[in-house]
């Protein structure tokens, strides 16, 4: 993740009193389950068994009610606020004239 993304969880007050799933392991385990096509929270719940995963995670297991309970309390303007930075930062990326030469 990015280091404005860990910024902004950290400004927000998002994970004050988390101890397992933090903000951030949560976006990992949604952009992991989008790309992976899940469907369901326990799918997601059931990747967490990846070694690796767990690792990336920092835990080794997680529930589909832990998944549903985060998912609520994540706060909507601070995704919002990281995407619309990210992808401000992509289409500078993307139109820059360095870009455009390759």
């Amino acid at each position: 993740m990015t280091k404005s993304f860990k910024n902004s969880v950290a400004e927000s007050g998002q994970d004050k009193y988390v101890k397992k799933l933090t903000t951030i392991s949560h976006c990992k385990l949604f952009l992991h389950a989008q790309l992976q096509n899940r469907e369901s929270l326990r799918d997601m719940a059931d990747d967490v068994c990846n070694h690796e995963f767990q690792r990336e995670l920092g835990f080794s297991s997680i529930s589909a009610a832990e998944l549903c309970r985060k998912h609520n309390q994540v706060d909507s303007d601070l995704l919002q606020h990281v995407f619309e930075r990210l992808a401000g930062k992509v289409l500078t990326l993307s139109t820059s004239p360095a870009k455009r030469t390759r």
